[in-house]
């Protein structure tokens, strides 16, 4: 449990669509909201991050759920030449209250610590919520680089303002294989992670998760929540996991 100023923070559930959904999908909210209504999930803060076409288009529904609407990536600036890039300020104005950044398949795509760090600033700018991501390869893993690469890209990656964020750990080689960290490695890294930015931050897990194993890692000391992939696609698993979180 996390107690911020004598308050409980409510650990999040956040799906990630990736680039999956189409005009159909507005109603997901309200198919969430009839497996789980807000009047039962009041422990547990819920979170939809969609493609960015879909994000005011989800809005309506997703208020009327008491759910949140985020976006996957932002620009740093605030205008400019730069074709295909949406700003933060832009993604604030169509409904979103938080923005992934930093993500490992991003990252892959040649992002470094310092452009994650100027997006989570951006995010800030905007009112808006960063969901920072980081998180190890295997080849990493198995190099006992763990600590050290997650250290340098948490740190490299933090806003100035430190506070109003949310850490995810998402080891890389768990996002979309269905192989999960353990909980010992999950326990070791989240207790790295809680050393390095103290006690009033969210730290989500996301590398697999599913209704079959989310009980347990949600039960695991400083996992705050998930960042969930394919299984936030549908609203039935979504729901199973948010209520091991409640």
């Amino acid at each position: 449990m996390l107690v911020v100023d004598g308050e409980y923070m409510r650990p999040l559930i956040a799906a990630n669509w990736k680039m999956h959904g189409d005009m159909d999908w507005t109603d997901k909210p309200s198919q969430f909201e009839e497996l789980l209504p807000a009047s039962k999930r009041e422990g547990v803060e819920v979170l939809i991050c969609p493609p960015f076409p879909l994000i005011a288009l989800l809005k309506d529904a997703a208020d009327k759920a008491s759910i949140h609407i985020g976006a996957q990536n932002c620009h740093a600036e605030v205008k400019g030449a730069h074709t295909g890039e949406v700003n933060a300020e832009l993604l604030a104005s169509v409904g979103a209250k938080y923005i992934i950044v930093g993500h490992s398949e991003r990252r892959a795509q040649g992002e470094s610590h310092a452009d994650v760090k100027a997006k989570a600033e951006a995010v800030h700018r905007a009112g808006l919520i960063p969901i920072i991501c980081v998180g190890e390869t295997l080849t990493q893993r198995k190099a006992a680089r763990t600590h050290t690469i997650v250290k340098n890209m948490l740190l490299g990656s933090m806003p100035e303002d430190s506070e109003n964020v949310v850490i995810a750990y998402e080891p890389v080689w768990a996002i979309g294989t269905g192989e999960t960290a353990s909980a010992a490695e999950i326990v070791e890294v989240h207790m790295l992670i809680r050393e390095l930015i103290g006690p009033n931050i969210r730290i989500l897990y996301g590398g697999s998760v599913k209704p079959t194993n989310a009980e347990e890692i949600l039960s695991i000391p400083n996992v705050n929540g998930a960042l969930i992939g394919g299984a936030g696609l549908e609203m039935t698993s979504l729901a199973e996991i948010a209520r091991f979180a409640i």
